[in-house]
């Protein structure tokens, strides 16, 4: 069975729940593309750095999900590797990421010998996540993000950095089965 990112459960709301992530390392590949093809162009940077396309052509375990996240040309967002593929509009660049197994450091990782890939630790954080099932869509991305940022607003939570796109499912998965979700990181709530 695939490894997951790592998360504790912070408390449940009837259409998304808060998570803390652990702390983790991302690889990371930027694409400029369209929502859709995004991620199927960068997989392939990411699926050569853990299949020993790295300095010394080490393997290392697929982890879900593939994240993805539109990142304005002018930006410095931050972004989650994992699985699934998170993803957004065309009129930004899209960052696709890979969570790297859990308990490896920046110092542990191979280097990669794709110059399109970068690794990034990535602290620990505070993310409301909304989980949904269906087609890998701009649309449905888009519905998603808007309902979740509702809720977000409705509970008085603060969102901090872009929203990102989970993907868990390989493509061949029917949509109906599909396990996706919008992952916003959130303040920590003042109490």
């Amino acid at each position: 069975m695939t490894e997951e990112q790592k998360y504790t459960v912070e408390r449940k709301f009837p259409k998304f729940e808060v998570r803390r992530y652990e702390a983790c390392v991302f690889a990371d590949v930027t694409v400029s593309a369209d929502f859709q093809s995004a991620g199927s162009i960068a997989f392939r940077s990411l699926i050569g750095y853990i299949s020993g396309s790295n300095e010394p052509n080490t393997t290392i375990a697929m982890t879900s999900p593939v994240i993805q996240e539109s990142k304005s040309e002018n930006s410095s967002t931050k972004i989650a590797m994992t699985s699934p593929v998170i993803q957004e509009s065309s009129n930004h660049l899209q960052i696709v990421s890979f969570v790297m197994p859990a308990g490896m450091t920046l110092d542990d990782l191979p280097l990669p010998t794709n110059s399109k890939v970068t690794l990034r630790q990535m602290p620990e954080q505070l993310v409301a996540v909304a989980r949904f099932t269906g087609r890998w869509t701009e649309s449905a991305y888009q519905r998603q993000l808007a309902q979740l940022r509702q809720q977000l607003d409705q509970n008085g939570m603060t969102e901090i950095s872009a929203p990102r796109y989970a993907r868990f499912d390989p493509p061949w998965t029917p949509s109906f089965l599909r396990r996706n979700e919008i992952q916003i990181p959130i303040a920590t709530p003042t109490q």
